[in-house]
């Protein structure tokens, strides 16, 4: 499916930037597909154990705790690159020009405090929970089968800091638009409209039809 919303390139250092943090942005994304199916994996083997040889797989629930972070957290800034979490499009959609660029740079800078003070409070819950002189550098692990836990913390405040950056990038992205009057700036999302998004899904659907057709 297209995305509700575009984001231009150009040869810009603003658009390079974005397109090198795209790229890690993508790869944290895919973890997060992965972290996905391995719970299913997860859920066959423990399913499968418990009905074949009344053993399902120890740790379960330890092993989930730990994939969690990766699905919930490691997407969340390539979802921002495309601004795919949720907005007031109603909204926004009423507003032209400076005054658009304006609302959202205010709106980016406030999710970058936000974010900034996420990121030192999950560094601290992390920090609380590793220690090099203990067992598996862990002060806590989990309940059933003692997972060190300091991992899965780990990569909360990781995944914080990337979304940070990608803040950065779309209030520079914003605030040049504003300065510069631009109708149609890079690194930022451009919501579409309902015509446009539904001739770039058709587009979608055409390429992925010739390719069918290739093979």
């Amino acid at each position: 499916m297209a995305s509700s919303a575009a984001v231009l390139e150009d040869g810009s250092l603003l658009s390079r930037l974005d397109g090198q943090l795209l790229r890690l942005e993508q790869l944290l994304a895919l973890v997060s597909g992965l972290a996905v199916f391995s719970l299913m994996v997860l859920a066959v083997v423990s399913v499968g154990g418990r009905n074949t040889v009344n053993a399902p797989l120890p740790g379960y629930v330890d092993w989930i705790e730990q994939v969690m972070p990766l699905i919930a957290f490691m997407g969340i800034s390539y979802v921002q690159r495309d601004g795919g979490h949720i907005r007031m499009d109603i909204l926004i959609g009423s507003l032209r020009g400076r005054a658009l660029w304006l609302f959202e740079l205010i709106s980016v800078l406030i999710i970058l405090l936000l974010m900034m003070a996420l990121v030192y409070g999950s560094w601290s819950h992390f920090d609380r929970s590793f220690d090099f002189a203990a067992p598996l550098w862990s002060r806590d692990s989990s309940i059933d089968i003692s997972l060190p836990i300091w991992p899965a913390k780990l990569l909360v405040p990781v995944a914080f800091s990337v979304l940070c950056l990608r803040l950065v990038l779309q209030a520079w992205g914003y605030g040049r638009a504003m300065i510069l009057g631009l109708k149609h700036p890079v690194a930022v999302p451009l919501i579409q409209s309902a015509a446009a998004q539904a001739a770039a899904e058709a587009e979608q659907l055409s390429e992925a039809g010739n390719g069918a057709q290739k093979d």
